[in-house]
């Protein structure tokens, strides 16, 4: 597949699941689109499509290290992102880049990524968290920002607290994941 073929099967209507899953299943072979397929996720943030989101959210879901060569871009372009449609498919690559990092410890993510990086990426989550947007890129926000915490101590008590403030008005989704994260910050005595 090109660019321009990637282009235009991003952008020329609706596309389903078993597309997205079509797509995915070249661009597993294709790393070298990965930086144009964020570009597109970009470009799609104005328009209020996601198909460039969602299809680089399942293609992270399969080679997250696909990530890696462009990770500046990456972590530079997550604060441009304005459309939830956009947001959540980013924040869910946030949490699994987070997962990969602490809890897996993979050496090729630990290796490869900066405190700098990680920093730019706690700034985003904390902006997800406590923005307006719908809860599932406030419940990966968390989930991300309670790992980046086990590297940067002072996020712990940041964390605590907004999920306090926030407890009662949230959905009952975001109610369950603030208290399992609390929860969590409660065993390491946060």
């Amino acid at each position: 597949m090109t660019e321009k073929e990637l282009h235009i099967a991003l952008t020329s209507g609706r596309i389903s699941k078993d597309r997205v899953d079509t797509l995915v299943g070249v661009l597993v072979h294709q790393p070298e689109l990965v930086k144009k397929l964020f570009q597109l996720v970009l470009l799609e943030d104005g328009t209020g499509d996601f198909y460039a989101s969602w299809t680089f959210d399942h293609l992270m879901r399969k080679k997250l290290e696909y990530l890696l060569p462009i990770f500046d871009v990456f972590i530079d372009g997550l604060s441009e992102l304005k459309s939830d449609s956009c947001i959540r498919p980013m924040a869910h690559v946030c949490e699994m880049i987070c997962e990969a990092y602490f809890k897996k410890k993979d050496p090729v993510f630990v290796k490869n990524i900066t405190d700098d990086q990680l920093e730019k990426l706690m700034t985003c989550c904390f902006d997800w968290l406590i923005g307006p947007l719908n809860i599932a890129p406030k419940v990966f926000a968390m989930t991300s920002l309670y790992y980046l915490g086990l590297k940067f101590p002072w996020v712990h008590p940041e964390l605590k607290q907004v999920l306090l403030d926030t407890y009662a008005n949230g959905s009952t989704g975001y109610q369950n994941r603030a208290k399992k994260t609390l929860d969590k910050l409660a065993k390491l005595g946060s």
